[in-house]
């Protein structure tokens, strides 16, 4: 077989490398890692935004009742169970009486005898008076001595101690004895608000000391939400501004609307945090348990209109003093890394710029690859994996 020349073989080659290479180039800056990296661009426009403050926080009682008896004893019985509703005035349970009864019917006769005491004191003081001043008629005229006027004086001075003393005796057995029956009323558990139960501590046959609760209710129309919320964020929080309320147990469900009651005094010194009272407008039925966690945005006041652009184009790039945030400025297709000083934030993501851009400035908001000064962009509506 015979050979091509030299020069037609080199001729040949050429011939199959040079589209192979200008192909290879052309699929490098089209697809490979010389091509345009795709992104989709936002203009800086002048608007008014609402700026808002997100917390978290629990569902938590302002008002919360602990029923249980002022003295140490026995529960008698319990008439109701966690979750009950329950009125005002209605008995919730009682406590054993042991001795109580016996005890007043004791305290009666002591006050009985106290009473006659006292009557007899009050007889001996008006004869002891009577002999005093008769005496001291007849120590005048000459017809007794003065040693027996003084001794009738003196018995009447004893007579009057004695009648204060039954006086005071009389006095502290009624006191004892209020104090015996309004101890005999404690022992029934008596609700004092309309309320729901929440707690049941003790059963029947338990011993509970002084002070401790045997029921507790809370007044579910005082529900509200104790919320923490960032103190650097915290500024223009204040009473009465609107606020949306998410429940754990709704998910991404729509919020209750709300309001801000108040604004604690006391902050978290320790994470650094506002502590805030969010009240419902409306109740949620049913109504959240006790202690469940709670998602709370509250609306600030609106701000002046003013450069606003989505926060997904603020970009952080990193440097010797740690970095700067800015934006990727396009101009004539080039890229321009621009330092932004930004604002307040709304939570659909609009961003205050108070500094760096003017209205109208095309700047980039998502891209398919990271970015740098000399990167080729291709702008495009709509990035796979990008939901706007």
């Amino acid at each position: 077989m015979k050979r091509l020349p030299v020069q037609k073989r080199t001729l040949a080659m050429f011939a199959v490398l040079i589209p192979l290479f200008v192909l290879f180039v052309y699929v490098a800056l089209r697809s490979g890692p010389l091509a345009p990296v795709s992104v989709i661009l936002t203009t800086v426009e002048t608007r008014s935004i609402t700026p808002a403050l997100f917390g978290i926080g629990t569902v938590e009682a302002r008002y919360t009742y602990k029923i249980g008896p002022t003295f140490a004893g026995r529960v008698n019985r319990v008439n109701v169970n966690v979750g009950d509703t329950v009125k005002a005035g209605q008995e919730l349970g009682g406590m054993d009486l042991v001795d109580m009864d016996e005890r007043i019917r004791a305290q009666d006769a002591a006050l009985k005898r106290a009473k006659s005491l006292l009557d007899e004191a009050q007889a001996r003081r008006s004869f002891t008076k009577t002999q005093a001043q008769r005496y001291e008629q007849l120590f005048k005229v000459r017809a007794a001595s003065e040693e027996l006027a003084a001794i009738r004086r003196q018995e009447f001075q004893v007579a009057e101690a004695g009648l204060n003393a039954a006086r005071e005796e009389v006095a502290r057995i009624r006191s004892e004895g209020e104090a015996l029956v309004a101890q005999r009323s404690n022992l029934r558990l008596i609700s004092p608000v309309d309320g729901l139960v929440v707690a049941r501590n003790a059963d029947p046959g338990t011993t509970i000391v002084t002070g401790q609760a045997v029921v507790e209710l809370i007044d579910p129309e005082s529900l509200w939400v104790n919320v923490r919320f960032d103190q650097i964020h915290a500024r223009e929080l204040a009473a009465n501004l609107p606020a949306q309320i998410v429940l754990r147990s709704q998910g991404g469900e729509t919020g209750a609307a709300g309001h801000v009651l108040r604004i604690e005094p006391l902050a978290d010194a320790v994470t650094e945090e506002t502590l805030a009272k969010v009240v419902f407008d409306k109740l949620p039925e049913p109504l959240p348990p006790i202690g469940e966690l709670a998602e709370v945005n509250v609306d600030l006041p609106a701000l002046p209109a003013g450069l606003v652009l989505p926060n997904a184009a603020i970009q952080r790039i990193s440097g010797k003093s740690g970095g700067k945030l800015g934006v990727w400025l396009v101009k004539n297709g080039d890229l321009q890394f621009t330092p932004v000083t930004l604002g307040a934030t709304d939570l659909d993501g609009r961003m205050q710029v108070r500094e760096g851009l003017k209205a109208g400035d095309q700047v980039v908001v998502y891209s398919a690859k990271a970015l740098n000064a000399h990167t080729r962009i291709q702008v495009v509506e709509h990035l796979p994996g990008v939901k706007q």
